[in-house]
């Protein structure tokens, strides 16, 4: 008999050890980008991953305005939203989106890479996406993530 014992570490919320990343999204490809991100806030990059747990990092997104988007999916995507009252469905391309929440359409996409969970939506939470290059965490002192 093997008198080693090999156990698999669960991580939970009391072992669990948060960084904080930031990244330049000027010039980066939406989607690229997104998963990259999506990644790191699930806590998919770290060995101590548990798909139960929220052990994700936290991510600063700057200049999310200057995001590329490939092909012409800046006039033909379009996002949807409806207010559950009957004619209540709005349309917006992602150009029109650009113009009223610059860093919209970059939470919209990591939004949708994420679990549709109450995880998920505490995952969400760890995201700060701002269109310009000032931000207000500068005493958590990010690192780079990419």
């Amino acid at each position: 008999m093997n008198t080693l014992s090999y156990k698999t570490q669960s991580a939970n919320k009391d072992t669990v050890v948060r960084k904080w990343y930031i990244v330049d999204a000027d010039g980066q490809t939406c989607g690229r980008l997104c998963s990259k991100i999506a990644t790191v806030l699930r806590g998919k990059h770290k060995p101590s991953y548990t798909p139960h747990v929220d052990c994700g990092d936290n991510v600063i997104v700057i200049n999310a305005d200057k995001i590329r988007l490939t092909g012409s999916k800046m006039e033909q995507k379009v996002y949807l939203s409806y207010s559950m009252y009957p004619g209540g469905q709005k349309s917006i391309t992602a150009e029109e989106l650009m113009k009223k929440k610059p860093a919209a359409v970059l939470e919209r996409s990591v939004k949708g890479m994420l679990p549709k969970t109450k995880l998920g939506r505490a995952m969400f939470k760890k995201l700060y996406a701002y269109a310009g290059e000032e931000h207000p965490h500068k005493a958590q002192k990010p690192e780079s993530l990419i």
